[in-house]
């Protein structure tokens, strides 16, 4: 998208701080696409590894995102932004539900769950399941008591990019909806968000798409997502 790239503008080298918050069952590798590409606009990259599996998304939530916020030496930093994706952006939301991050920038969340997976309520008492995704991920179904449906309408400024296209086509069946494999369009809504967009890729390649990223980018710069009659900028 030749256009949106020439909107992209580079900052002074580390005035600004990206946090990336992979999903479930991934790593920090992931991100590394997001984070090559960002930090060659000027902004200091914290790709926090996590291990996804291993605890509840509370728990996740409260000891990772604190140890990456020390990791930006806020002193000298003039705001902190977000790139998440999955169940990343409900680490994000549930931090930011008992805790304040000060210059708390912009946030873009790629296919997150924000209202649950269908994936989990099908799939979610079945003993492999548990074995492959741990505790957070249990945490994930659409039930009113999961955890992103707790959470309420997000207050800060916030962009979804939501995925139309599949690689599994097993467990798309399993969601009723238009889904990108593991979370519906619709459900990555959230009450609050500031815009939201579509893009052709599937929930497990989606944070490594060079437009994706870019149009990441665009929100955290101008507030808004790219298109061609946008006026944010």
């Amino acid at each position: 998208m030749e256009n949106l790239t020439a909107k992209l503008k580079p900052i002074a080298k580390d005035s600004e701080a990206i946090i990336l918050l992979h999903g479930l069952a991934r790593t920090s590798r992931s991100m590394n696409k997001a984070a090559k590409l960002l930090a060659a606009y000027g902004y200091k990259i914290i790709n926090v590894d996590y291990p996804s599996r291993s605890a509840d998304i509370g728990s996740l939530a409260q000891t990772y995102i604190a140890q990456a916020l020390k990791q930006c030496g806020t002193e000298d930093i003039r705001k902190i932004h977000f790139l998440t994706h999955s169940m990343g952006g409900i680490l994000l939301r549930d931090y930011l539900a008992s805790q304040s991050i000060d210059k708390l920038g912009r946030v873009v969340m790629l296919a997150p769950p924000n209202q649950g997976s269908e994936v989990v309520d099908k799939l979610g008492g079945w003993r492999l399941f548990y074995t492959l995704n741990g505790p957070a991920g249990l945490q994930l179904g659409t039930d009113s008591n999961s955890v992103p449906n707790q959470l309420g309408p997000v207050n800060f400024p916030l962009g979804v990019i939501a995925g139309n296209k599949t690689v599994n086509p097993l467990l798309s069946r399993l969601i009723p909806d238009v889904n990108d494999g593991k979370v519906s369009v619709s459900r990555t809504q959230v009450d609050g968000m500031k815009d939201f967009i579509v893009m052709p890729y599937s929930h497990v390649f989606i944070m490594r798409r060079q437009a994706v990223i870019e149009q990441a980018l665009h929100f955290i710069q101008q507030g808004c997502f790219y298109s061609p009659l946008c006026n944010c900028s």
